[in-house]
């Protein structure tokens, strides 16, 4: 996981701060309460008044995963072809276990990298004779009774050994490239989207399928504009699909949103 730059609060990140409610509630990770623990969250990052998109995006990210295993404990239980209970908060607790690991590690790096800052080392001193003496090689003794025939077999052992390394699965993997969005640019395609039609929901602009970050992208600058007055929502209950009009009587105003990337 990147690391922030910004920090929300004391926290470094959505795991960091999930990772310290769970210790200051003492729960046990492998039995998170979602409902309580998804209302600690949101109370929290409702209270940061940061303006840093990029970090924003990270926590409102987490916050839905949250919702959305909150939505499917609610569910009727599942099992797997193994006839065995699926934990909606299992793949959770995994990412919450590896970030405690190298946080932890983390710790332990630093206090010794803090004692390695008390401890003095003195520079090899070797005598000029020793420093200057070089052991003669005699090349025929050393190639001995290798043939072409032996060294042929060294070479196809080496290159088994090379063939062998290569993950049959991983090595067919495509390149995955990092997807850019500017907020800028997406506020005036919503603009332009909500002047053509007028009456619209949130899930119909999505119907090409985008991206995480372009639907994160998306719900920022719906935000923007209902904030400057070009737009309103309506959500009549929770979890119902948002319904977007557009505000013909606003004001024509300039703005310049951060962007996300």
């Amino acid at each position: 996981m990147s690391s922030i730059s910004v920090k929300l609060e004391a926290f470094d990140g959505p795991l960091d701060l999930l990772l310290h409610l769970i210790e200051k509630n003492k729960i046990d990770i492998f039995d998170i309460p979602i409902a309580e623990i998804t209302r600690q969250y949101m109370e929290i990052i409702s209270k940061t008044e940061t303006t840093d998109m990029d970090v924003m995006s990270d926590f409102l990210v987490m916050a839905s995963t949250l919702l959305k295993i909150k939505s499917k404990m609610l569910l009727p239980v599942q099992v797997d072809e193994a006839g065995e209970e699926v934990d909606p908060r299992a793949e959770l607790v995994e990412r919450l276990l590896e970030y405690k690991t190298f946080k932890y590690a983390s710790y332990e790096l630093k206090d010794l990298q803090i004692d390695a800052e008390k401890m003095m080392y003195k520079k090899p001193t070797v005598p000029k004779d020793i420093a200057d003496y070089k052991e003669t090689i005699d090349v025929s003794e050393l190639l001995g009774d290798i043939t072409l025939s032996k060294l042929q077999s060294i070479f196809n052992s080496v290159m088994k050994k090379q063939i062998d390394k290569i993950d049959p699965i991983r090595s067919r993997f495509g390149q995955i490239k990092k997807e850019t969005v500017s907020l800028q640019d997406r506020m005036i395609y919503i603009e332009e989207y909500a002047m053509r039609h007028g009456h619209f929901s949130f899930r119909s602009m999505l119907e090409s399928k985008p991206g995480k970050t372009m639907v994160i992208v998306t719900f920022l600058g719906i935000l923007e504009l209902m904030k400057v007055g070009k737009i309103l929502i309506v959500q009549e209950n929770i979890f119902d699909d948002i319904l977007i009009t557009y505000n013909k009587l606003a004001p024509d105003m300039e703005y310049e949103p951060s962007s996300a990337d």
